[in-house]
């Protein structure tokens, strides 16, 4: 019930936000929403070492690499990654960590970066395309929908183990249950949203996001799984942390962005 009620509180203030601000407040937003999941995600692996100097560097080199791709002429892609690949790569000789560790913390520190801001740029860059706003709704949307028609399927019916070594829970037929609630979705979504797609991209556009979405989701399961935790934090209630909320967004994000450029362009 949590689930249900953190949901109503989001939608209308989310929706919001995306229609009537200008694009410089959703770029605050993924970042906000980036800079507490980076956190949570190097929690995962430096434990009980102090998390401040590591995030305030991540901060930096995730809003380096947002910031490439919510105004792209300011400076090349290129240099933003460079900029934050040094950043990281210096981080050891501030904080004066144990010569023995700093390969794999900047490793660790680098990986947060790519893993979290590389894909949430999407969004933005998203948001910047025609009708971008729409866009965004659609995207939210039939993730979401993937994600909880995966969830209460396989809740209910679900018997054969998708990856039972990284998910246990993760069902066969909830993966059939979500890609379903999905492409229903995407077909009444685009009458709303994206009068544009046809019937065809409904299809394409449903599996894509439900496969993408599950693969988003597994991942950050193999990786809270090597840590020993079961969520990435208690941020919001009856979802976990912010990472468990945004990671099937992290492999959808990319997908739907690529998926109109190069089919919708």
């Amino acid at each position: 019930m949590r689930r249900v009620y953190a949901t109503i509180v989001f939608i209308p203030l989310f929706y919001g936000l995306v229609r009537y601000l200008p694009p410089f407040a959703f770029f605050l937003l993924v970042l906000a929403a980036g800079t507490v999941a980076l956190g949570e995600f190097y929690r995962l692996y430096f434990r009980d070492r102090s998390l401040l100097p590591t995030t305030a560097g991540g901060f930096v080199g995730l809003s380096l690499l947002l910031s490439g791709a919510q105004w792209p002429d300011l400076l090349p892609e290129r240099a933003f990654l460079l900029a934050a690949l040094l950043l990281i790569l210096l981080t050891p000789l501030v904080l004066q960590t144990d010569i023995r560790r700093s390969l794999i913390d900047s490793a660790v520190l680098v990986f947060g970066i790519l893993y979290i801001g590389l894909t949430l740029s999407y969004l933005p860059l998203t948001r910047s395309l025609t009708g971008g706003a729409f866009l965004i709704f659609f995207l939210i949307l039939i993730t979401w929908t993937g994600d909880t028609g995966a969830y209460y399927t396989g809740t209910l019916c679900g018997r054969h183990r998708l990856a039972p070594r990284i998910s246990p829970k993760k069902t066969v037929e909830g993966l059939i249950g979500g890609l379903i609630a999905s492409v229903m979705m995407a077909h009444v979504a685009r009458i709303w949203f994206v009068p544009a797609f046809s019937s065809l991209d409904c299809w394409m556009l449903g599996t894509l996001l439900t496969v993408a979405g599950v693969m988003g989701d597994l991942a950050e399961s193999l990786l809270k799984r090597s840590a020993g935790v079961k969520d990435s934090g208690g941020l919001i209630p009856g979802h976990g942390g912010m990472l468990d909320r945004i990671d099937s967004l992290l492999f959808t994000g990319p997908a739907f962005y690529y998926y109109v450029m190069l089919v919708k362009s």
